[in-house]
């Protein structure tokens, strides 16, 4: 009896010890798994992106063929995260190297790499507003463009200069410049060069509808004229309601077979805008853009036409006016003439302003 009472005991406690050793593997492994939990929680969920910024949000640019290792690099560098090991080791769990997706992103302060990563693999980027106004020269027009979106100023250039690619569209490296029809327009920033310009001349065929067609028709010029005169008439003035009257006189001259002599084209000709005076030595330059020298209008527009002026041809205000000058109190209007008695009285006065003014050249 009394061995099999030490028995019991001893097969008891070994139960018991089990069972202990059984509670504290439990705990153990509760506070490990708690312990991962947490560690697994603020790899995932808590704020990683800090943005001192008032707005709180910053912009990251990921670029087409960009490697892990250089979109971290860029967050890196803007010190944007809190923590770089653990958006690297969320971004490995997440298989988020084998994902990137080129664009501009909008990072928010407080977003957790969860957040982040979810946005990036995803490729939900924010669309850009591209912008092009006043522009004359297509150097000028590639360096606009290439600032809003990731197609470089080269590759753009490359296409304006491509007459394979813009015959399909009607147009030659002279004439290319009237396909840009000014307006804000959305892309997404990592807008190839090619995705560009098919996306201008879509918009450029979409302003050119039945009714524009029609009217270019009916007054005897094609798109790339209304373009090249429009042109003219944006640097000629800023006055909307002076620009049908203008239109009329240019398309009088053009009738009558004279010489348009419009100042602008010879600005264009010489590369300087600044002039304000057009002398002798200025209207000889021997370009085919100098209107003073060559009958009819330029190869092509001599800068980007607001709608204003394209809608002011096509639109023109028939008169007898053969000239116009500008006023002599440089309010930006102008004095309109039907002979050249008339104009040279005009252009007297406003000579005269200019020298009282200082203004020589």
């Amino acid at each position: 009896m009394a061995k099999e009472k030490d028995t019991t005991k001893i097969k008891t406690k070994s139960k018991s010890g089990i069972i202990k050793i059984i509670g504290w593997l439990c705990v153990i492994g509760i506070l490990v798994g708690g312990t991962f939990c947490y560690y697994a929680y603020q790899k995932f969920y808590t704020p990683n992106v800090i943005i001192d910024h008032q707005n709180g949000q910053s912009y990251l640019f990921v670029h087409t063929g960009s490697s892990f290792e250089q979109v971290l690099g860029s967050l890196e560098s803007a010190n944007l995260l809190k923590n770089s090991k653990s958006f690297e080791f969320m971004a490995a769990k997440m298989n988020y190297p084998d994902h990137i997706k080129p664009g501009k992103y909008r990072l928010k302060n407080g977003m957790s790499n969860r957040e982040l990563i979810n946005m990036l693999r995803a490729g939900r980027q924010i669309p850009v507003k591209v912008v092009f106004n006043n522009v004359r020269f297509k150097k000028d027009v590639v360096s606009d463009i290439s600032k809003q979106i990731e197609a470089d100023s080269v590759s753009l250039m490359r296409l304006l200069n491509n007459r394979s690619f813009l015959s399909q569209y009607g147009l030659n490296p002279q004439t290319v410049m009237g396909v840009f029809i000014p307006n804000t327009y959305e892309f997404y920033w990592n807008t190839s060069a090619d995705e560009f310009m098919v996306r201008m001349f879509k918009e450029y065929k979409h302003f050119w509808n039945e009714s524009r067609i029609s009217k270019c028709e009916s007054i005897g010029l094609n798109q790339t004229q209304v373009s090249t005169l429009a042109s003219i008439i944006e640097e000629e003035t800023q006055k909307n309601d002076e620009k049908r009257t203008m239109a009329g006189v240019y398309i009088n001259r053009l009738h009558k077979g004279m010489l348009l002599q419009a100042d602008p084209t010879v600005r264009f000709a010489y590369g300087d805008f600044s002039i304000k005076r057009i002398l002798n030595k200025y209207k000889e330059i021997d370009s085919p853009y100098n209107t003073y020298k060559y009958l009819n209008l330029p190869p092509g527009p001599i800068c980007i036409p607001s709608i204003s002026s394209l809608d002011a041809v096509l639109s023109y205000q028939r008169s007898e006016y053969l000239y116009f000058c500008a006023k002599e109190d440089f309010s930006g209007h102008h004095n309109f003439a039907r002979t050249l008695e008339q104009h040279n009285q005009n252009a007297q006065r406003y000579q005269k302003a200019l020298t009282r003014a200082g203004i020589m050249k």
